[in-house]
């Protein structure tokens, strides 16, 4: 290396300098500057941004107290609020009780239950919605108090939609006494009523293992049998 540098004029170990000299450079700016740039920003965002998550935290600090209260007034509500929920272990189950809280509803109103459908079930955070769908027939005024029933009922229970369409005829010949009498029904609705229960905790591998463990033990010793 060295004697194929003393082989070169000086005009020619100037040229090769100034190459490398470029060459640097180049690198420097493309490679070496940019990240140190951008840690230089990144430090100076930390120095604008910390002095006011300090301040931010020492208010929270400052507000502990209020903020233990009302998280501690928002458990009570939960609490008072645990009776009116649907107890259920399934969404199934919770889906039947409540239908049998709207049938006995309709049916002390003297409305007649045509239809009952459950819905798809929805997970809400800690919670489960559980709605149904029915169809029933009856007069304005019983359909009115079908609804403040629901409104007002033990559950808390939530009408989601409701769809109303009249049954009104022009009326007819009188028929005969021996005819069979029918209730009076105006009007035909279709009602979505929904409730509220609390999702159960899906089992953990963890806790399913050691079932299974002894599963396979007793799988084993029975093989192991002569």
């Amino acid at each position: 290396m060295m004697r194929l540098w003393q082989r070169l004029s000086k005009r020619e170990q100037g040229l090769v300098l100034l190459s490398l000299v470029i060459l640097l450079g180049v690198v420097g700016r493309y490679f070496v500057l940019p990240p140190l740039w951008e840690r230089r920003e990144w430090v100076s965002s930390q120095l604008e941004i910390q002095p006011q998550l300090l301040e931010r935290n020492l208010r929270f600090l400052n507000r502990k107290a209020e903020i233990a209260a009302a998280l501690g007034r928002a458990r009570n509500r939960l609490s008072a609020l645990e009776p009116s929920l649907i107890a259920a272990d399934t969404p199934s189950v919770g889906a039947s009780e409540l239908q049998q809280t709207v049938q006995a509803l309709a049916a002390k109103e003297g409305l007649q239950v045509i239809t009952t459908r459950v819905l798809n079930p929805e997970a809400r955070g800690p919670f489960t919605r559980i709605p149904i769908q029915l169809e029933i027939g009856g007069e304005i005024g019983q359909l009115v108090n079908l609804i403040q029933g629901i409104e007002s009922a033990e559950k808390l229970l939530v009408i989601d939609d409701l769809n109303v369409r009249s049954l009104f005829r022009p009326a007819a010949a009188p028929q005969p006494r021996a005819a069979p009498v029918l209730p009076q029904q105006n009007l035909r609705a279709s009602i979505t009523v929904s409730g509220l229960a609390r999702s159960k905790p899906s089992p953990t591998k963890g806790e399913s293992g050691p079932a299974r463990t002894k599963a396979e033990e007793r799988k084993g010793l029975t093989k192991g049998r002569p």
